[in-house]
C-alpha cells in the first residue's frame, strides 16, 4: 500500500506561515501564540496557524460589519453568483482542498473529495438558487376605516448582520461551506471560527472566495481556541452564532449568545442517536446498514448511529457477520486510495475513546470486535461492536463520537420504540425494515429531528436537518435557514 502523492501547491501551502483571513487577505495575528496542526495518520505536526487574542476579534468584526455594509445592499443575483462561481472554483481546486483535509483530519482521501469538496459544492449551488427567492407577504390589515382612509401591508426579510459561524473538526470544509452559504446568500457577512485541529481548509477557501467576487470584509476567518468562539459570541459587534459540536460546549455558547444582547443562536449538537432494525430486515441488509449508520469516518459524525436494537431473534447472527465484515476492512493510511477506515482526528479524541473501551469492560459489556487501539503511529482505534447488558449501561448513554457501535436486543416493537427514545437528545434516527407502512405508522413517535427509513446519516440541501431536545436549536438547508438567518419586518401603511 502507498499513499497518493502531495500536490506541489499542497506541499508549499502547508509550509506557509498561516496567519488570519481579514478584509479580504491573510495578515499576521496580534499575539504571537501559534496552535501546532498535527496530521493524525503520522501524529506529525504539518502546519502551524495563529491563535488569535482580542485585538484580532475586534479586528475581524469591525471588517465584517464595513462588509455587511456593502454585501447587504448587493443585488440578489449578484450574491447568488458569487456562490455559483464560489462552487466552480471548490471542483476547480477539489484534489487539492481534499488533500489539505485529509492531511489535516485523517478523513480517507475518497471521503475528502465526494463529501467535502463535492457535497460542499453542491450545497453552494442549492443556496445560491435562493438568493432570488427570499421573499416576504403582502397582508390586508382588518382595521376599521372612520373617515374612508384605507390600509395596507407587507413584510420584508432583512439580513440579522454579521453572523460568528463556529465549525467543529469533523467535516470542516462542508460545515463552513453550510454556513458561510446560509450567511451570504441571506446578505449576511461572516467571521468563520474553525477547529484548532482542522482550521487550514477554509482559510484556503477564503482566499479562493475572494476570487469568486465576494468583496472584503464579507467572509474572515479567525483561527485559535475556544477563547476566540467564546469571544465573537459575546462581542456586541455580532448578531448571530452558528454552532455546529458538542453538547456541552452547545449548551455554554447558546448561553453566551443570550447573555450578550439576546443574541440569535442555531445550535446543531450531537446526541446519542439511535438505529432500529425490525424482524424483517434480513441479517447481510442489516450488518451494511449498521457499517453505513456507524462507521463512516471512523463514527465521527454528529448525525451517525451509536445505538443499534436488533430483534432478539437476530442478534447473535448480525453481531457474528458483522465482526466478519469489520475483520476485513482495510485499516491504514488516509492518503492511500485502498484504505477503507482511516484514524480518528486527534490524540484527545483518541483516548476519550480508550476510556470508553475501559468503561465497556468495567461494567461486563460483551466486546464483540476491537476495543483497543490499533498499534501504529498516529491516532488509530478499532471499529468496535459491544453487546451491552441493559439500556442503562454508559456506552448507551453517552455519544463517543467514535467507531463503536452498541448493542442491545429487544422483543416487541413497543419495546423498540421505548429504547429509540430513551435519553434526552433528539438528532437523528434511522428504521430499517421492508414494511413502510409499518415504518410511517412508527415515524411520529420517534423523537428526532431527522428520521431516515433503510439509510442513515446521507443529507441533501433540500431537506431541513436539525436535532429537537438537547440536540439543538434550529435547521439548516431547504428554506428553513432563512428564518435563522432574517430578521422579519412588518410595514404598515394608511392612506
Amino acid at each position: 500500500m502507498s499513499d497518493i502523492p502531495l500536490l506541489p501547491q499542497v506541499e508549499a501551502f502547508l509550509r506557509r506561515r498561516h496567519g488570519l483571513f481579514i478584509d479580504g487577505v491573510t495578515v499576521h495575528s496580534h499575539s504571537s501564540q501559534t496552535l501546532d496542526v498535527t496530521n493524525p495518520a503520522t501524529g506529525q505536526v504539518i502546519a502551524q496557524v495563529a491563535d488569535a487574542d482580542l485585538a484580532d476579534i475586534d479586528a475581524a468584526v469591525i471588517c465584517a460589519n464595513q462588509g455587511f455594509a456593502r454585501w447587504s445592499q448587493a443585488a440578489p443575483a449578484t450574491r447568488g453568483n458569487v456562490l455559483l462561481k464560489l462552487a466552480d472554483l471548490l471542483e476547480q481546486h477539489r484534489e487539492e482542498l481534499a488533500q489539505i483535509e485529509t492531511c489535516q483530519s485523517g478523513k480517507i482521501i475518497q471521503i475528502s473529495r465526494a463529501f467535502e469538496v463535492d457535497q460542499a459544492a453542491h450545497f453552494l449551488r442549492y443556496y445560491a438558487g435562493w438568493a432570488t427567492k427570499i421573499s416576504g407577504q403582502t397582508l390586508t390589515p382588518s382595521l376599521p376605516s372612520f373617515n374612508g382612509e384605507r390600509y395596507t401591508a407587507f413584510t420584508l426579510r432583512e439580513p440579522v448582520g454579521v453572523v460568528v459561524g463556529i465549525v467543529p473538526w469533523n467535516f470542516s470544509t462542508m460545515i463552513a461551506i453550510w454556513k458561510l452559504a446560509s450567511a451570504l446568500v441571506t446578505g449576511c457577512s461572516i467571521i468563520i471560527k474553525p477547529s484548532e485541529f482542522t482550521p487550514l481548509t477554509i482559510l484556503r477557501i477564503a482566499e479562493l472566495a475572494i476570487d469568486a467576487g465576494l468583496p472584503a470584509g464579507v467572509l474572515n476567518v479567525l483561527t485559535g481556541g475556544g477563547h476566540v468562539g467564546k469571544g465573537l459570541v459575546e462581542h456586541p459587534g455580532t448578531h448571530k452564532v452558528s454552532f455546529t459540536g458538542s453538547v456541552p460546549t452547545g449548551i455554554a455558547v447558546g448561553r453566551s449568545a443570550m447573555g450578550a444582547g439576546l443574541t440569535r443562536a442555531t445550535l446543531e449538537l450531537g446526541g446519542k442517536n439511535a438505529a432500529g432494525f425490525l424482524r424483517d430486515i434480513e441479517v447481510d441488509k442489516a450488518v451494511d446498514g449498521i457499517i453505513e449508520a456507524g462507521f463512516l469516518h471512523s463514527g465521527q459524525i454528529c448525525a451517525a448511529a451509536e445505538r443499534f436494537y436488533v430483534h432478539r431473534s437476530q442478534i447473535d447472527a448480525v453481531l457474528e457477520k458483522l465482526k466478519t465484515r469489520l475483520s476485513r476492512l482495510t485499516i491504514g493510511s488516509p492518503l492511500d486510495e485502498r484504505t477503507e477506515f482511516g484514524p480518528v482526528t486527534h490524540q484527545q479524541h483518541q483516548q476519550k475513546l480508550l476510556g470508553y473501551f475501559a468503561q465497556a469492560r468495567a461494567e461486563n459489556n460483551t466486546i464483540i470486535h476491537g476495543g483497543k487501539l490499533i498499534d501504529r503511529p498516529g491516532c488509530y482505534v478499532e471499529p468496535t461492536v459491544i453487546l451491552a447488558n441493559s439500556s442503562h449501561d454508559t456506552l448507551l448513554n453517552e455519544e463517543t463520537f467514535g467507531p463503536i457501535a452498541t448493542f442491545l436486543p429487544y422483543d416487541s416493537e413497543d419495546e423498540l420504540l421505548a429504547l429509540m427514545n430513551n435519553g434526552p437528545y433528539g438528532l437523528s434516527a434511522s428504521l430499517w425494515t421492508h414494511d413502510l407502512g409499518k415504518a410511517l405508522r412508527m415515524i411520529p413517535a420517534i423523537n428526532a429531528g431527522t428520521l431516515w427509513v433503510n439509510m442513515h446519516t446521507l443529507l441533501d440541501p433540500a431537506v431541513p436537518f436539525g436535532g429537537n431536545r438537547s440536540s439543538g436549536v434550529g435547521r439548516e438547508f431547504g428554506s428553513a435557514f432563512i428564518e435563522d438567518y432574517t430578521e422579519l419586518k412588518s410595514v404598515m401603511i394608511r392612506y
